[in-house]
């Protein structure tokens, strides 16, 4: 049976795994948070949003577990995170996190996830062109919520948050790097996919 778009939704990755069930669910969502976590610590320190490996853990996750695995994956980093979990870049967490200029990145992270997962689910991740596409596409989705949380940040920090410092902030220095890391990703689940094929 086919949707919309034509293609057949079928098994992520997460979903070849040979247990299945509730227990599984939970130990991916909290595998997929964890490695977000450790993801954030691979970081380029700037000021005020550092680069680091988040957004390439967050297309990894929602790839691997699926849209919903994917979102709830996300949402548990942040909360996580917020709850004094040091899950955020350079080992921040608690409620003070939310004063950061980078935190609306984080909120962009859950629909993210769920985006790529969807595609996962129409197997556009099993072949490098289509896995790109939906790698980029998933990437841009936290500059949506990050940026307008940048911007009234910077206003409260009294810096400038007019559009082109707002951009020259926290978007031209990510345009490279997000794009290397969603074709990285893009190179890493195929691979993953003949991976299974042949066990």
């Amino acid at each position: 049976m086919t949707n919309a778009t034509g293609f057949a939704p079928r098994a992520v990755l997460a979903d070849r795994l040979r247990t299945h069930g509730l227990a599984t669910d939970a130990a991916l969502v909290a595998g997929g948070a964890l490695f977000t976590a450790a993801m954030a610590q691979l970081e380029i320190p700037m000021w005020p949003v550092p680069i680091t490996g988040q957004t390439l853990a967050v297309v990894l996750v929602g790839a691997t577990l699926g849209a919903r695995r994917g979102m709830l994956s996300l949402l548990v980093y942040a909360v996580a995170g917020l709850a004094g979990a040091p899950f955020f870049a350079d080992m921040q967490g608690g409620l003070q996190a939310l004063a950061l200029p980078s935190f609306g990145y984080v909120i962009g992270f859950v629909p993210a996830a769920g985006l790529v997962g969807w595609f996962a689910r129409r197997n556009w991740d099993r072949h490098v062109g289509r896995a790109a596409v939906a790698m980029l596409v998933a990437s841009a989705i936290p500059f949506v919520t990050g940026l307008p949380y940048l911007a009234v940040a910077l206003g409260q920090l009294g810096a400038p948050n007019d559009v082109q410092s707002v951009l020259a902030a926290g978007l031209y220095p990510f345009i490279v790097g997000g794009v290397a890391k969603a074709l990285i990703a893009a190179g890493i689940l195929p691979l993953a996919w003949k991976a299974v094929g042949r066990r």
